[in-house]
């Protein structure tokens, strides 16, 4: 084990437990173990990465949920790069387009933002060009705007607003609110919504590039973070659920025993770093956390089901990403084109719809026939599997008051995707939001 015992002298900081290790809480501990501050994580699961980690199937790699990133996605990319994790050899970066199989295309151009959007939405097939017209003058205008809405509504009222209708409305901007925001348009968060145009579409040109990971979500992160971490003399404890988290005699000014399926340890500092639907349960029994808890109750969720087919090793995707116009499939993923996983097609169902009322089976037999309806005949699949996370993300809807990270009880932070921030639940936004409640205590031993 390293010294810490200088760091501890001249900060205050003796030692923090990250309660989950998901992305939010290996961030956290990365950006402790950085400035070499003495972190324990704790996991329940046996894999690293919360509601983005791998899962084994027939000896095979699969994600719990089917996650792309963006160019802007800066503090992840920086994270991954300072634990060893090469984002040029684990994600294929491709310039923004947006393609729905038979329906509609769209290429950013190789132009500054936001011409090489601009240029894009003109350029696009599948559209009437007045619709296409229609879409530049919307960025301007919002540009104009600066992104900001005076009062939050519908994603759904502010593109009627806007004059946002028919295909346009159908094939870019509907599907665009539900992979953002995983959150129906009709009752999405119109600001947040615009938070993600102006950061990714009207930021520089790299911001909107597509990242498609090469590799499975645990190994992308998550992994390489926890070696980072105990190679700076932490730990990462895999397997070992909190059952408890109490506040050590001292009011708001004492420690926090951890109680865990190996025993109790004391720690200076806690970052909850559990699913807000988890975090609640040790929130309540905090008199001092009261209020935190009723924010953290009273958000709703959304779902996302994975439903992965293994064909034959010959069967692949026009491209390794491929949007749909269809009842039940948004988008699929080839992860023989991304990962040498050679016949493996990963589709995906973002937000609430009747799926959720179909036996897995069923579901699966379904995405299937749909598939073929798009891309022609193929041949039945080896296996399926259907991966429900039912709450996979909090619903981004207007106005939503959430938790903030640094809580009434000192040194007692939280950490996730749905902490507030100015955006909806995505791996960036819970690896900012662990990076945040890392640096708060470092800060607080200055």
């Amino acid at each position: 084990m390293l010294p810490y015992s200088r760091f501890e002298m001249d900060t205050g900081v003796a030692n923090v437990a990250v309660i989950g290790g998901g992305y939010a809480g290996m961030a956290a501990a990365v950006t402790l173990a950085e400035q070499r501050v003495p972190v324990t994580v704790f996991e329940a699961a046996r894999t690293l990465g919360g509601r983005a980690r791998r899962v084994e199937h027939r000896d095979t790699a699969l994600d719990n949920g089917l996650h792309i990133l963006i160019g802007a996605y800066s503090e992840t990319l920086r994270l991954m790069r300072l634990v060893g994790a090469d984002p040029g050899r684990l994600l294929l970066r491709l310039p923004f387009s947006w393609c729905v199989h038979d329906r509609f295309a769209m290429k950013a151009f190789a132009l500054p933002a936001p011409l090489h959007l601009i240029a894009g939405l003109m350029a696009a097939r599948g559209v009437p060009l007045a619709e296409r017209f229609a879409a530049g003058r919307f960025m301007l205008r919002m540009r104009s705007m600066r992104y900001r809405i005076a009062l939050d509504t519908s994603v759904t009222t502010l593109l009627e607003e806007h004059s946002q209708v028919g295909r346009m409305m159908r094939l870019l901007w509907q599907p665009l609110c539900v992979s953002a925001l995983n959150t129906p348009p009709r009752s999405a968060s119109a600001q947040v919504f615009l938070n993600v145009l102006r950061d990714s579409l009207d930021a520089a040109r790299a911001a909107s590039d597509l990242l498609l990971p090469r590799t499975d979500l645990s190994a992308l992160f998550p992994d390489p973070a926890a070696a980072y971490v105990t190679a700076r003399g932490g730990e990462v404890l895999t397997g070992q659920r909190v059952t408890g988290i109490d506040q050590e005699a001292g009011g708001t000014e004492g420690a926090f025993t951890v109680r865990h399926a190996g025993g109790e340890r004391t720690f200076s500092h806690v970052v909850c770093a559990l699913p807000p639907y988890n975090a609640g349960a040790f929130l309540v029994g905090i008199s001092a956390l009261a209020d935190t808890a009723e924010a953290v109750e009273r958000l709703a969720y959304q779902p996302i089901y994975s439903v992965y087919f293994r064909y034959p090793p010959q069967v692949r995707l026009p491209a390794p990403m491929l949007g749909f116009e269809s009842t039940l499939l948004q988008w699929a993923f080839d992860r023989g084109a991304l990962g040498g996983q050679h016949g493996l097609i990963g589709a995906v169902i973002s937000a609430e719809g009747a799926h959720q009322d179909l036996p897995q089976d069923e579901l699966a037999n379904l995405v299937h026939q749909e598939l073929q309806q798009q891309l022609g005949p193929l041949p039945d699949p080896l296996w399926h599997r259907v991966i429900a996370e039912k709450r996979a993300t909090f619903a981004c809807t207007p106005g939503l008051k959430r938790p903030e990270s640094r809580t009434p009880l000192r040194n007692f932070f939280l950490a996730g995707d749905y902490v507030a921030s100015e955006y909806p639940a995505t791996l960036e936004s819970a690896v900012r939001s662990g990076v945040n409640a890392a640096r708060m205590i470092l800060d607080s031993g200055k």
